[in-house]
């Protein structure tokens, strides 16, 4: 492999792990706790939930911060110490012996992984601005793929000893922060540095800061109601199986892996084909569009095999996340890519929160005893509505957005 590629394989690995970290205690976090605990299965879930919470709150209160002191202090530095961070973290983890100290360890995991903004900003430093969305794509794929192998791995060595994923964790943030302390050179050049200011480095002040940029401001609305629209896939998607069409926990896992798959297939792969064609403001009005039939029709599908059908056509409009990134990239100029990169992973974040919250009271609301109308998929059709608010934003931003007109 050339050495000008292994920085950017130091930038898919990291956020790989980082997916992956997620995915790999998902599995053991039941059992972990409830040894923690001695608690019941039902208040280790409501204790799981609240692990699950301040992880994304922490991503969101802290990605703008990493963002810009990645605009100060380069890009290699940041990256180094939080996955440095990381590895000792999964460490802690791996022998808390209180809920407590679970509690400190997703406190930490969360503010070192949300360095995502700064491996964006590090692919826009080193990539033509008419390009950026294509490798923007290359890392939604590593998190794709992250996802994918984390719950499996997670399981396997769960079977061994609850704690032993934590310790693979540990094992591969280290390694990774071996490898590129060896091969990451700095891509922000000092010239191209500015000034840390804490009015920017939080999620109000960076907000404030983004909208003052044409068109940006109207770009983050969308992005946010799309990004909770998109949330109601791994929000719902085992309840919504299981309560439409009655699949038990293998054919959930199968069919989760297989979205994944079709995910990172797209973002991977399919989206360097389709971005030079299409331009990036044409496969953000296509990719909402495409996104919010999908969303529908899996809110009224009545037969499983549908599903099938469904996964690999709706895989296409992931398209959308590096499409708008790259369209708002190319707004925010050199000086401010790592800002801004934090500010979309805080608005990510709060998607996390804000639509499992909504998703899973649209599941409740319309799948309990009491319900006057039982329909499962009314999370989805929340989610077109949502999409569609998205698209309609969109489109009042086109003249000013698009660089390429998208009718």
């Amino acid at each position: 492999m050339a050495p000008r590629r292994l920085p950017v394989l130091f930038i898919l690995i990291t956020v790989t792990i980082d997916a992956m970290g997620i995915g790999l205690i998902l599995p053991v976090m039941p059992d972990l706790i409830r040894e923690v605990r001695g608690a019941s299965l039902a208040d280790a879930a409501l204790w799981g939930g609240m692990l699950s919470a301040v992880y994304a709150v922490m991503q969101f209160g802290f990605s703008p911060l990493i963002g810009n002191l990645s605009d100060r202090f380069g890009r290699r530095p940041i990256l180094l110490i939080s996955m440095g961070v990381l590895a000792l973290d999964y460490v802690v983890m791996a022998v808390a012996g209180t809920i407590w100290l679970l509690f400190a360890g997703r406190i930490v995991a969360g503010i070192a992984a949300a360095t995502h903004s700064t491996a964006l900003a590090y692919m826009a430093d080193i990539t033509d601005s008419s390009k950026r969305a294509q490798n923007f794509g290359l890392i939604s794929a590593g998190f794709g793929m992250g996802f994918i192998f984390g719950p499996v791995i997670g399981g396997l060595l769960g079977g061994l000893d609850p704690r032993a994923p934590f310790i693979a964790a540990a094992c591969l943030a280290a390694a990774n922060f071996a490898f590129g302390w060896f091969v990451l050179p700095e891509s922000l050049p000092p010239e191209r540095r500015r000034a840390f200011d804490w009015s920017r480095a939080n999620p109000a002040g960076a907000l404030k800061s983004m909208r003052k940029l044409p068109g940006v401001g109207a770009l983050l609305a969308v992005m946010l109601a799309y990004q909770i629209a998109n949330f109601t896939y791994p929000a719902v998607w085992a309840y919504y199986i299981q309560g439409a069409f009655g699949w038990d926990a293998r054919m959930v896992g199968l069919s989760l892996a297989a979205y994944g798959v079709a995910i990172a297939v797209v973002q991977g792969g399919l989206i360097r084909a389709i971005l030079p064609r299409l331009g990036e403001g044409r496969a953000v009005f296509w990719g909402l569009i495409l996104n919010t039939g999908c969303l529908l029709a899996y809110g009224v599908a009545t037969q499983g095999w549908m599903i099938w059908i469904l996964i690999p056509i709706s895989a296409v409009g992931a398209i959308v996340a590096p499409a708008m990134q790259g369209v708002m990239s190319r707004a925010a100029g050199e000086r401010q890519q790592g800002e801004l990169q934090g500010v979309l992973s805080s608005i990510s974040a709060l998607s996390m929160i804000l639509s499992p919250l909504m998703m899973t009271q649209a599941f409740f609301w319309f799948t309990r005893e009491a319900a006057t109308l039982r329909l499962p998929g009314a999370p989805f059709l929340l989610g077109a509505v949502l999409m569609a608010g998205a698209l309609a934003i969109y489109m009042g931003t086109r003249p000013r957005a698009a660089t390429t007109p998208v009718v």
